[in-house]
């Protein structure tokens, strides 16, 4: 059995694939996997690093304005339909799974047109334009959020959820254990600050705009930066042993474990795995998306009283008031941790691995 997953480009993407190709490697002796993701974008330093093969194909989004480079990228896409359709000749895949990126369009699209049966994770509550356009010809649409019909067949849906990683999945780390590995206090309530894994500008910046109220308001912060803002933010910091900067955490078991609330992005992966984790969190979603797909997310918790908002654009003034109060208010805290619990999909990756090989059986 051959089989291509193609995508990436952040956290958000390449962990649920890794997690579908672990589970497909589990489960179908011999099974050949081949990756498809978009040059210079992380899914080409991580699959390698989670055992797979991956290939490049020279694709970017365009750009909001117009500008020169919106037709380079328009030249890309060309040349990335070419190199898709050599993979498909060259590798001779069975199936091919897109779970979002760049790479994912015109290696599906390269698929549908040599009859390769296609199945899609669309992780977002919000269908972007190119799984709306691929959504025509595939066999699946594997889903986690409800209503999914405004945007696909509904009887190509399958509700399936986010995988998520397996140490997220599967947690077993002490709260003592978690505190000694980031050289935090217990009983000190534990704020854990991310913006995906390519950071986030607006959280930062947040942090660094209210960072004495942070340090003497009796809290201590694991602070994830991403590569771009970790040495501004190891600067800032570092008068305040009581925030630890990290450009990236390996170990999100132990930080999730560790914190008492979690200010988090809005992507779908994200999500997924704070609904596992079952924390209060407070989500300020990134306006710099598709369709604004953050946003459209994080209202879905909202919406169940399962978290707590702040748009971007008011993170600056807003975003530690707010957290500071709920820190203050256990009632509202163990609300938000229950509800969120609720919402959880556990073995979203074995639900999405029964559709592949559904298909690829008949």
């Amino acid at each position: 059995m051959k089989v291509i997953i193609s995508g990436g480009g952040t956290g958000g993407h390449i962990f649920p694939a890794v997690s579908i190709a672990d589970e497909l490697t589990k489960r179908v002796p011999h099974v050949e996997i081949l990756f498809v993701g978009a040059n210079n974008r992380m899914e080409m330093e991580k699959v390698p690093q989670a055992g797979y093969n991956i290939i490049g194909l020279p694709i970017s989004g365009f750009e909001r304005k117009l500008s020169l480079q919106n037709v380079k990228t328009m030249c890309n896409i060309v040349k990335s339909l070419h190199k898709a359709r050599k993979i498909i000749k060259d590798f001779k895949p069975d199936i091919a799974v897109g779970v979002g990126g760049y790479a994912s369009g015109p290696m599906l699209y390269a698929a549908q047109k040599h009859g390769i049966p296609t199945i899609i994770q669309e992780q977002n509550s919000y269908a972007g334009v190119t799984n709306k356009l691929l959504a025509k010809r595939v066999k699946k649409v594997c889903v986690a959020y409800d209503g999914m019909e405004r945007f696909f067949n509904p009887q190509t849906i399958v509700f399936t959820g986010n995988p998520v990683r397996p140490a997220i999945q599967n947690m077993n780390c002490s709260v003592q254990e978690s505190l000694d590995f980031f050289g935090l206090q217990a009983h000190v309530p534990t704020i854990l600050i991310v913006g995906g894994s390519l950071g986030a500008r607006t959280i930062n910046h947040s942090v660094a705009a209210n960072i004495q109220t942070i340090a003497k308001v009796g809290v201590q912060v694991i602070w994830q930066t991403g590569k771009t803002y970790y040495e501004e933010a190891k600067r800032i910091a570092q008068s305040y042993p009581n925030i630890k900067v990290f450009d990236f955490i390996k170990q999100m078991d132990y930080a999730y474990t560790a914190a008492t609330i979690i200010i988090s992005r809005a992507g779908a992966g994200t999500i997924s795995e704070l609904c596992i984790v079952g924390k209060p969190c407070v989500f300020v979603p990134s306006p710099n998306v598709t369709e604004d797909h953050q946003t459209k997310n994080a209202q879905a918790l909202v919406a169940k009283q399962a978290a707590v908002m702040i748009p971007d654009s008011e993170a600056i003034q807003k975003l530690f008031d707010v957290t500071l109060a709920l820190l203050n208010n256990t009632q509202k805290m163990n609300e938000l941790a229950a509800q969120i619990k609720q919402l959880a999909i556990p073995n979203a990756a074995e639900k999405i691995v029964d559709e592949i090989l559904k298909i690829v059986s008949k």
